[in-house]
């Protein structure tokens, strides 16, 4: 969340920030909470001055007394007081209460680098990696290529689970988790500790990461039980460090997560419906960067950078975006999204996101750091989260990108040692009469 004092000292930084991202209901809740946070400081300076008003006639009344003079005067006050304090300091902790939901709903100030846009069409293209492949043959997508050689079923997975759930089988469950081995080890080599995570928390964990008010479409809650299914290794990696405060000595601090993923996309009816693109559950390897705030521009750079190579040896074409305001979510003040080639649609789709949160998700979940053991804190730390592999989109384009007249599958080279293949072979031809 945001720093109180910025909105009280300087609302119309955020007001424009808003404006930018075309959030006029942003808008609205945050001059609910101007003037919500205004009644709050007002409330407290009367109930202040009626408690020293108290603390005045308990000293008249006990001076009366001593003196045996009538006091009927000051107790009668005194009673109204007591009643007015008690009602102020409830209405107080109501608007206490509001002013923080509010506040925990307006999100991050943006990057002066982000650019300004309506949706993901007005993302900006920064960088590029290798040319569209091209066939000579008519091109498959990843279900079309799968279903010959027994690689996903659908069909099954929605008889028991419903729609946007699948098999995977054979070869696909072996490239799979080859995908996850070989982005461990990729982490590993670049300084990353690897951390598996619980797939459940609680809600006060989830506060702490997202706006749960607008995520709460995406978010599985389980029934009776304060948990939700992850959406993402990300959350409770960095719920992990709730309420903590680390010396200055110890940051950066780099995790690798690796998961499965949960998430309703119940916003997504209509969209990539067919195969495993768009699905309610998938692995991933996740990049997560607690960190000094000086020191989050350039990470946000490395994370990038590590999904590029990443790509970039599986062969994948892709390219870069900068993520336009109006495609950004409540948490990251800059976002990069890296996009792979889908031969069979002709075009560029997401495979992740490289976020830089600065002390937002902080803030909210109490994460700081001090210079010296000992010391206060000095201030919020800054996170950064970026997807390295999400698998069932990875796959979908290994697939479509690697595809062979014949109907097999090649793998890029990287996996070979851990798929213990070199291709996924062509489906037997059906014998004639």
């Amino acid at each position: 969340m945001l720093d109180i004092k910025l909105i009280r000292e300087n609302p119309d930084v955020v007001r424009k920030d808003l404006k930018k991202r075309g959030a006029d209901d942003k808008a609205k809740i945050l001059e609910q909470l101007i003037g919500g946070d205004k009644k709050w400081r007002e409330l407290i300076v009367e109930a202040d001055k009626m408690r020293q008003r108290r603390n005045q006639l308990s000293m008249e009344i006990a001076k009366l007394k001593k003196e045996k003079k009538n006091a009927d005067a000051q107790l009668k006050e005194a009673g109204k007081l007591a009643e007015q304090i008690k009602k102020a300091e409830e209405e107080i902790g109501h608007l206490q209460d509001l002013n923080k939901t509010l506040l925990m709903r307006i999100p991050n100030i943006l990057h002066e680098s982000v650019p300004i846009g309506k949706d993901d069409s007005d993302n900006k293209e920064i960088k590029k990696f290798g040319k569209p492949t091209k066939f000579k043959f008519h091109v498959k997508d990843h279900i079309d290529l799968s279903m010959p050689l027994g690689l996903i079923d659908v069909e099954r997975a929605a008889k028991i689970s419903g729609s946007r759930f699948y098999f995977l089988k054979n070869d696909l469950v072996k490239l799979n988790y080859a995908l996850l081995q070989y982005g461990i080890d990729f982490m590993s080599k670049r300084g990353f500790q690897i951390a598996q995570p619980p797939y459940m928390i609680n809600r006060k964990a989830y506060e702490g990461v997202t706006d749960v008010a607008d995520f709460e479409h995406v978010i599985y809650k389980i029934e009776g039980e304060d948990l939700h299914l992850i959406a993402t290794s990300e959350h409770p990696l960095m719920s992990m460090f709730m309420s903590e405060t680390f010396d200055k000595k110890q940051l950066p601090m780099k995790v690798a997560g690796i998961s499965p993923c949960f998430r309703k996309e119940a916003g997504a009816h209509g969209k990539d419906t067919k195969g495993i693109f768009r699905v309610h559950q998938f692995d991933k390897v996740e990049q997560t960067v607690v960190c000094l705030p000086e020191q989050s521009w350039k990470l946000h750079e490395e994370l990038i950078r590590n999904s590029e190579e990443f790509f970039k040896s599986l062969g994948i074409p892709y390219r870069v975006v900068n993520v336009c305001t109006g495609d950004m979510g409540t948490v990251a003040s800059k976002k990069y999204d890296l996009d792979g080639w889908f031969p069979a649609q002709g075009k560029y789709r997401e495979l992740g996101s490289c976020s830089n949160c600065t002390d937002y998700q902080s803030r909210r979940l109490g994460i700081k750091y001090r210079n010296k053991q000992g010391e206060a804190p000095a201030g919020f730390v800054h996170t950064l989260n970026n997807t390295l592999v999400a698998t069932s989109r990875t796959m979908a384009c290994i697939l479509e990108n690697y595809q062979q007249k014949d109907g097999s599958i090649k793998i890029p080279k990287v996996l070979w040692k851990y798929t213990g293949f070199k291709q996924i072979k062509a489906p037997k031809a059906k014998k004639k009469g």
